[in-house]
């Protein structure tokens, strides 16, 4: 079982302290004050709070405390800087490769989420029988073995890896030179298109899914029963016969039961009677007035009225009650023998009755036997003839009943073809404007060059679930080039960028939290750099940013910054990697080191401080 909550003492933890704070500062007063944390706040999308790893590449056990907004990982090469995305892609279902884990034999990932209420990722949890912590998070936990195994925990329950990855795609999104790209497939490349043409766009796909659906079910039962219209009519038939049955018998709910009592009583007639009489006799005397009074005993009526009488007439309290008691026993006997006589005027000793309800019970005890379930009786023939009702309107063939279904099949494929062109024309409209989004956001990204359009191939012939358009996200790297599928027609630090153009346009509609990108800035440098840090903080508005990073100009932009050391454990002969937060005079020193690869450099310094008030003024503008 997965533990709880992740382990609280531990070396190597990382606080995710916020890289602008004023010295004199709380926490608290420093998140609250970051646009980041108010638009993310207001957006309530939800985000990773705390990652543990353990035994992964180079790192030992170390736990990062994450922010809101843009954290930035940065480090030596070689430091382990990638194993932080690693360990974020292995918690969130990616491929476990036993490579990586260290000479302990086993690696391990946890982290905490926190999420809205109404975030669907609860209910596919709770599905999986996983519940939220102490605090009202929800705990992942992963691990995996030097042989391969991996198991996967959620909510303090063992779960498949594979419900885990379902949920990252509505949790997280990684992008890297060695991570498939989201939006290579079309079908998500479509649907990024149509997020971006608008909530009113939205709700027509969904008007032509309904209707789609629809006319694709009109379709198959018309062909099912041009198809099968010899067997169809053979089944109704048997259906109709049955109904025919039952309805000649025209049995009422709990008729059987009512019979089977009513058989009963008419064939025990007179011994009923006769116990009758004998309770009437004992109660209240002749009953059939062949008897003097002086020839009969005391009945039970008259000898309780004489003890009321002879209690009553004293003058003791205690008798007096006693007396009330037996005055209400008189009351029940008498009551007793007005019902026994109406019982006995209602009962029908006739025996041409007592046949005539023999045959009806024989008869509706044969529709049990043909149409009824063991044990269901005569509820379960009534529930037969319903469902037979149903059915027959779906197995009619006749020539009528064809025609109105081929005319409602051919008014619905009429609403789809309608539908599915408002959706075309509204996409390919949507595209001229996405792909200029784009364009102008590659540009500050040392890709001045690069076009993306889309591709928009429409089949009115051929409808499908989601339109008529086959969508194709294209890219030209350079003039003259032809445009090509974007992963293909870009390098692995040209898809990072193209990445980041697409999710910086799509910031306020895409629902995942939690973005991740790895070496987004390769082959880049000066005030492109800068430009890729500005975007990745403007991204960082609406959702949480993780970025590995080797250029200072990039991260100077975050909210969080995190280094990763690597030093030689001589105890155990192996290499450590550590990760720690850094703010003030450590974050100048990491910046210079990033800028000149000194420290402690003067001109290192005073550019990394240029750097941190450069990036200060464009998060506030």
């Amino acid at each position: 079982m997965a533990p709880r909550t992740p382990t609280r003492e531990r070396a190597g933890r990382a606080r995710a302290t916020p890289a602008a704070a004023p010295a004199d500062a709380t926490p608290e007063v420093a998140e609250g004050t970051r646009e980041p944390d108010r638009a993310a706040a207001r957006n309530g999308r939800g985000r990773l709070t705390e990652l543990r790893i353990r035994g992964l590449g180079a790192i030992d056990d170390v736990t990062l405390e994450l922010g809101r907004g843009l954290t930035v990982v940065t480090g030596e090469t070689g430091a382990g800087k990638t194993m932080v995305v690693t360990g974020l892609t292995l918690l969130f279902g990616g491929r476990a490769d036993p490579g990586r884990v260290r000479a302990t034999g086993r690696a391990g990932v946890e982290g905490r989420l926190e999420l809205p209420p109404d975030s669907p990722v609860w209910t596919r949890a709770a599905d999986a029988g996983a519940e939220p912590d102490d605090d009202g998070s929800l705990i992942l936990a992963r691990t995996v073995s030097a042989e391969g195994r991996s198991r996967a925990h959620l909510g303090g329950r063992s779960v498949p890896v594979g419900v885990v990855a379902e949920l990252s795609e509505g949790l997280l999104a990684v992008h890297g030179q060695s991570d498939q790209l989201r939006l290579s497939r079309p079908a998500e490349q479509r649907s990024a298109l149509d997020r971006y043409a608008g909530a009113a766009h939205l709700q027509l796909l969904e008007t032509y899914r309904a209707a789609y659906a629809r006319w694709r079910e009109l379709a198959a039962d018309l062909d099912r029963r041009r198809g099968q219209a010899r067997e169809l009519a053979q089944a109704a038939e048997v259906l109709r016969r049955g109904l025919e049955e039952i309805e000649a018998l025209a049995p009422e709910p709990g008729e059987d039961e009512a019979l089977d009592a009513q058989a009963k009583r008419l064939g025990d007639a007179d011994a009923l009677r006769a116990a009758v009489d004998e309770a009437r006799m004992a109660l209240v005397g002749d009953v059939t007035g062949d008897l003097g009074a002086e020839g009969l005993p005391q009945d039970a009526t008259a000898a309780l009225a004489t003890a009321e009488r002879a209690l009553a007439g004293t003058d003791d309290p205690a008798l007096v009650l006693l007396a009330r008691e037996l005055a209400d026993a008189v009351a029940v006997v008498s009551d007793v023998s007005v019902q026994l006589a109406g019982y006995v005027a209602d009962l029908d000793a006739d025996p041409a009755r007592l046949a005539e309800v023999l045959d009806r019970r024989a008869a509706i005890t044969a529709l049990v036997r043909k149409y009824a379930d063991p044990g269901e009786g005569l509820a379960g023939v009534l529930a037969w003839a319903e469902d037979a009702r149903g059915k027959l309107s779906a197995l009619d063939v006749s020539d009528e009943a064809l025609e109105a279904l081929a005319a409602a099949r051919d008014t619905a494929r009429a609403e789809v073809d309608d539908l599915a062109a408002r959706i075309s024309a509204a996409r390919r409209a949507a595209a001229d404007g996405f792909a200029a989004e784009v364009g102008a956001e590659l540009a500050g990204l040392a890709m001045k060059s690069a076009r993306v359009s889309f591709s928009i191939d429409s089949h009115p012939d051929q409808p499908g679930p989601d339109g008529i358009d086959e969508v194709a996200l294209l890219m030209a790297a350079h003039p003259g080039a032809p445009p090509r599928p974007v992963h293909r027609g870009a390098s692995g630090g040209e898809l990072s960028r193209v990445m980041l153009a697409i999710e910086v346009v799509f910031a306020g509609a895409d629902p995942v939290p939690v973005m991740v990108f790895d070496e987004v800035d390769a082959g880049v440098g000066g005030q492109a750099a800068g430009e890729i840090g500005r975007r990745l903080a403007r991204l960082a508005r609406d959702h949480q940013v993780v970025v590995v990073t080797h250029l200072a100009q990039v991260a100077a932009f975050a909210d969080t910054h995190l280094v990763v050391d690597k030093s030689p454990d001589t105890a155990a002969g192996v290499t450590a990697t550590d990760i720690r937060a850094v703010d003030g005079e450590d974050r100048v020193r990491e910046l210079a080191r990033m800028l000149s690869g000194l420290m402690d450099s003067d001109t290192g310094q005073a550019h990394a401080r240029e750097l941190l008030a450069v990036a200060a003024a464009a998060r506030e503008g």
